[in-house]
């Protein structure tokens, strides 16, 4: 099994909009530090930023990982909490759940997963309603 040359894991809290950004912050300073492209680096720091806001909006909280290998960066993001129940629909942009205090923050656009799916090379989603999401991000160098 191919090892990564770098691996990074963060645990999410719901609700912490101070935190909000820090995993994917240290991802992309990470990412500049051992000379990945900029190009490259905007992409994944994009997804790994809008799956962190997503847990963190919509979850009970979870943990964000990150595999640096020589050609790609993997990002897994797994949360607990309501799942999405149609997965196409989240997909479209400008849908969203958020309730209104949320947006009210300026967040709730609905763009979330539609950026995520557009930065990445490969994509991919499993939801089950009740237990959580895992989100599957996979950016070539």
């Amino acid at each position: 099994m191919e090892q990564p040359a770098l691996a990074m894991e963060f645990h999410l809290t719901a609700g912490d909009f101070n935190g909000a950004g820090d995993a994917s912050g240290k991802i992309k300073r990470t990412l500049q530090q051992v000379g990945v492209k900029a190009e490259v680096i905007r992409r994944i720091a994009i997804s790994a930023y809008e799956a962190e806001m997503n847990v963190i909006i919509h979850s009970l909280g979870g943990d964000i990982r990150a595999k640096v290998y020589p050609d790609r960066t993997e990002i897994e993001v797994k949360d607990s909490g309501p799942g999405i129940a149609d997965v196409d629909q989240a997909m479209q942009e400008g849908y969203s759940t958020a309730p209104d205090h949320i947006r009210e923050m300026g967040f709730g656009a609905g763009m979330g997963l539609p950026n995520m799916s557009r930065c990445a090379d490969r994509f991919s989603i499993e939801s089950k309603v009740g237990e959580g999401t895992t989100l599957r991000i996979i950016i070539n160098h």
